[in-house]
């Protein structure tokens, strides 16, 4: 269900209220695309701030006195604009609960002001044109529709993290080899793409059968390859490497074959069509069922609790050695350590090692201290090991490099 907002000639302030109220519990409803929940310590850092306003330290040098709010504008973008540290937007929020109850529902068009009095900074929000609302609207006389629930701005442009959430896969050991698998194509074709015609089998247990349309996907994985601490080498888990998806046609059978004087059963794979495809797929890939989709709150924030000994595992994707800024990146730490999507986590790089020449006669070996190199925030999560969104990087981010809390 989409909200709508309606614009006629004439209609009391009142009357805009009362459906403005209509309009954001709609909004709220779960068919909703994005869900933006407020946690307790978020708003209590917010409400503390907003008594006294934000330090003039804690601005960004160049924090506008003024600045509009366009289409394709994010959250981290305007919090990185006004404060030094954007993580912590519930301060940016906190300038202004009164005017910005939920600040995911920050609009374009919307002018957000910066005052600064007595050492302390605070934000408001002044509509565009800066005139005061009168008893009366008046528009051009017509209908004019316009969805709600995606004009509000997001946290992070949501095409650098979407095609991530289907893609990486941590399975256990074996997890693969029990999965149905690609048997054969038609023409005995050896690679297979989008628009390609498949069958497979399942290894053991039920057949593939047609439910539903929902049950009826599966995304078609290879090669699952061990994630490993890079300075224990503790194996974390095992990544999928994903290839794209498929959709069930017709599931398993049987029929039963003549061959000269002797009649036998024999199985008759299930059929399915490559709807997508990321890579080039062959006879032997894995099937696993497409799972629900998920609503995630991608909030900008410090993990609550230190995070020690954390480290880049692996680059996603192809074979690079270094990740830059919006690439992909996996980490030691997963939902046993406290790692929720929306964590973000300062990336360390190691000092060099060399031998200190500066004292005649003296060969001492030393490290440098490791430096920061840039942020990235956590948005999948899985038992031992994190996705995480490379926010901003100086020299770009390598495996080995050290992950810690920004603070």
């Amino acid at each position: 269900m989409k909200a709508h907002r309606m614009a006629v000639a004439g209609v009391p302030t009142h009357a805009w209220r009362a459906a403005a109220v209509l309009v954001a519990a709609l909004a709220a409803l779960p068919a909703q695309a994005q869900n933006f929940p407020i946690t307790p310590a978020q708003r209590s850092t917010a409400q503390q701030v907003a008594q006294a306003g934000v330090p003039l330290s804690e601005l960004a040098a160049n924090a506008p006195d003024s600045y509009t709010v366009k289409i394709g504008d994010t959250l981290w973008a305007i919090s990185k604009m006004y404060l030094v540290s954007p993580w912590r937007w519930p301060e940016l929020w906190g300038m202004n609960m009164q005017e910005v109850r939920n600040p995911h529902r920050i609009y374009p068009g919307q002018i957000l002001v910066l005052e600064k009095v007595d050492g302390r900074a605070r934000l408001r929000v002044q509509q565009a044109g800066g005139q005061p609302a009168t008893d009366t609207i008046r528009v051009s006389p017509r209908v004019r529709y316009q969805s709600l629930a995606d004009t509000g701005i997001p946290t992070l442009q949501s095409h650098l993290i979407d095609p991530f959430l289907a893609e990486p896969l941590i399975v256990d050991e074996g997890t693969l080899e029990r999965a149905p698998r690609i048997v054969a194509a038609p023409d005995e074709r050896v690679l297979l793409t989008r628009g390609d015609r498949v069958y497979a089998r399942a290894s053991a247990g039920t057949p593939m059968a047609v439910t539903t349309a929902s049950a009826d996907e599966f995304r078609i994985f290879r090669n699952a390859v061990p994630l490993r601490d890079p300075y224990t080498r503790v194996v974390l888990g095992y990544e999928a490497q994903y290839l794209g998806k498929a959709s069930l046609v017709r599931g398993e059978s049987s029929e039963t074959v003549v061959s000269g004087s002797n009649q036998r059963s024999v199985p008759v794979p299930a059929t399915l069509d490559i709807l997508s495809a990321r890579g080039e797929m062959r006879v032997g890939d894995r099937l696993l069922p497409e799972p629900p989709r998920e609503l995630v709150s991608y909030t900008p924030r410090a993990p609550e609790l230190p995070v020690e000994g954390g480290a880049v595992v692996s680059i996603y994707g192809d074979a690079v050695a270094l990740a830059g800024q919006n690439q992909v990146v996996v980490i030691n730490k997963g939902i046993g350590d406290g790692m929720e999507p929306g964590h973000v986590l300062a990336i360390l790089q190691a000092g060099n090692q060399l031998v200190d020449r500066s004292q005649p006669g003296e060969r001492t070996a030393i490290k440098l201290p490791n430096e920061r190199n840039g942020l990235m925030m956590v948005f999948r999560a899985f038992d031992r090991v994190s996705y995480a969104l490379v926010l901003e990087t100086n020299q770009g981010v390598k495996v080995g490099d050290r992950v810690v809390s920004p603070r």
